[in-house]
C-alpha cells in the first residue's frame, strides 16, 4: 500500500519491521507516523508477543499491541523456513529502512543480517536493537526493559527515600530506546540524500537507559554517591511537586524567587515565609527544605484545589491538577487537542487508537490506520512488491510459510 500523501514527511520511505515486543515496534511506529510504510513481519501462527499481553481487542490484538502498532501494516512470514528467509530477502530489497531486536547472532543465522543485505543494498539503513554493547563482553545478553532499569539506577532514582527501589510506570528503557533509534535512521536517511550510502545503526537499551538518568547521573558523579530521592518533589527545586489541597491533589511548580514571593504573598497568605532569610533564594529553600514544606504542606490542605489553581493561575505560577489516567484520556484537554482516535475495526466494530503527537504546518499528523489485524497485509503486499500470485500465496499458506 503505497503511501502517496506528499504532505507526510516520510512519504515514500519504506520500512521492514522485522522487530517485536517494545523498542523496535515503537521506532517502527514513529517512522510510520510520519509517513513511512512499515510492513511488520509476524510469525503465522502467534504474531508478535504482545498479541497475548494485556486487554484482548478483537481476535488478534491486545491494547498492548495497539500501543505500538498503528499505522503499518501486517504480513506474516516463518523465517525458520527457507522460502520465508527468501521472502524476507527479496522485501529488504523494496525497502529503505530494515529494523531488527533478534538476539546477538540470529538474525544472521536467518540470511538477514546487515552485512549480508547491504552487499546488493548498500544503501539500505539497517537497525540493530539490543540490550548491550554489541562489541562488548555482554553482547548475548538479552536485553530487558525491567533489569536495564535496574542495571542503569534507573529504579535507584525513582520514587521516595523510605521506599525500596522502584521501576517506573511504563517501560521508559524500551520506549527511549525507540525513540532513539528512530533519531538515529533519520539522521541516516538524511545523510544518504547526500552521500548515496546506508548506515548500521546499533542501538542498545543499556545505554539508552543510562543516558536518561540525565541530571540525576551527572550529580551522582558530583557527589561520589547517590542522590537522595524525593519521590514526587524536584530535587533542586523547592516548592516544586505533588501538594495536597483539602480536597486532592495538585501540582505545583516555583521556578523562581519572584513566584516563591507571590506564592508566599499571593496564594497562601504567608509573606513572612517570603521575608524569611532561610527561603530567599532557591538554594536556600532547597537547603532548608525540611522546616520549609511542612509549612507550605499545612497551608495548603487548609484550602480548596480550584481555589488555590486559579491563585496560583492568576499569579503567574505554573500548577495544574493531578488526574487519574482514565480522567487524563478522557479529559476536555485531550479531546480538544484529538489524541484519543475511534478507528474501525473488522471484528470490535471500532478500536481506540492514540494519536501521534507530531504536527506539521499546523496540522497533526493524522493516524492512517488501525494497529493490524495478524496477517492482514500479507497477500497485498506479497502481492503488489514481489509480484507472487494468487496461487503462490496459497501455496505457502497451506505450507505455514505465512
Amino acid at each position: 500500500m503505497p503511501l502517496l500523501n506528499s504532505s507526510l514527511p516520510l512519504a515514500g520511505v519504506r520500512v521492514l519491521d522485522l522487530s517485536r515486543i517494545l523498542a523496535g515496534p515503537w521506532c517502527g511506529m514513529v517512522l510510520a507516523d510520519m509517513g513511512a510504510e512499515v510492513i511488520k513481519v509476524e510469525h503465522p501462527g502467534r504474531g508478535d508477543d504482545t498479541r497475548d499481553w494485556g486487554l484482548r481487542v478483537g481476535k488478534t490484538e491486545t491494547a498492548y499491541f495497539s500501543s505500538v502498532n498503528r499505522n503499518k501494516r501486517s504480513v506474516t512470514l516463518d523465517l525458520q523456513t527457507p522460502e520465508g528467509q527468501q521472502i524476507a530477502r527479496d522485501l529488504a530489497k523494496q525497502c529503505d529502512v530494515v529494523i531488527q531486536n533478534f538476539k546477538f547472532g540470529g538474525i544472521e543465522k536467518l540470511g538477514l543480517g546487515y552485512e549480508q543485505l547491504s552487499k546488493e543494498q548498500p544503501g539500505l539503513i539497517y537497525c540493530s536493537i539490543s540490550g548491550y554493547d554489541r562489541t562488548g563482553p555482554e553482547a548475548a545478553r538479552p536485553g530487558y526493559d525491567l533489569v536495564v532499569q535496574g542495571e542503569a539506577g534507573l529504579m535507584a532514582l525513582n520514587g521516595e527515600a523510605n521506599q525500596p527501589p522502584l521501576k517506573f510506570g511504563v517501560a521508559a528503557v524500551d520506549l527511549f530506546t525507540g525513540m532513539y533509534s528512530a533519531q538515529a535512521i533519520l539522521a541516516a536517511l538524511y545523510q544518504r540524500e547526500k552521500t548515496g550510502k546506508g548506515r548500521h545503526v546499533e542501538m542498545a537499551l543499556f545505554d539508552c537507559g543510562l543516558m536518561i538518568t540525565a541530571y540525576y547521573g551527572l550529580e551522582a558523579l558530583l557527589m561520589g554517591e547517590d542522590p537522595p530521592r524525593y519521590g514526587n518533589s524536584h530535587p533542586s527545586i523547592v516548592p516544586y511537586g505533588v501538594f495536597d489541597a483539602a480536597d486532592g491533589p495538585l501540582v505545583i511548580t516555583v521556578g523562581n524567587n519572584a513566584q516563591f514571593a507571590r506564592f508566599c504573598t499571593d496564594v497562601i497568605e504567608r509573606p513572612d515565609l517570603a521575608a524569611d532569610e532561610r527561603f530567599k533564594t532557591n538554594i536556600l529553600r532547597s537547603a532548608n527544605r525540611a522546616v520549609l514544606l511542612p509549612e507550605l504542606h499545612a497551608e495548603l490542605a487548609k484550602r480548596q484545589r480550584a481555589d488555590l489553581l486559579a491563585k496560583l493561575t492568576t499569579s503567574g505560577i505554573p500548577c495544574g491538577e493531578v488526574l487519574g489516567l482514565l480522567e487524563a484520556l478522557n479529559s476536555k484537554r485531550a479531546t480538544d487537542a484529538g489524541l484519543v482516535t475511534t478507528q474501525p475495526h473488522p471484528v470490535a466494530g471500532t478500536v481506540n487508537v492514540l494519536a501521534s503527537p507530531y504536527r506539521f504546518d499546523g496540522e497533526r499528523l493524522p493516524v492512517r490506520s488501525a494497529p493490524p489485524t495478524l496477517g492482514e497485509g500479507t497477500h497485498d503486499v506479497l502481492q503488489s512488491l514481489l509480484g507472487l500470485s494468487d496461487e503462490k500465496l496459497a501455496a505457502l499458506k497451506t505450507s505455514g510459510v505465512v
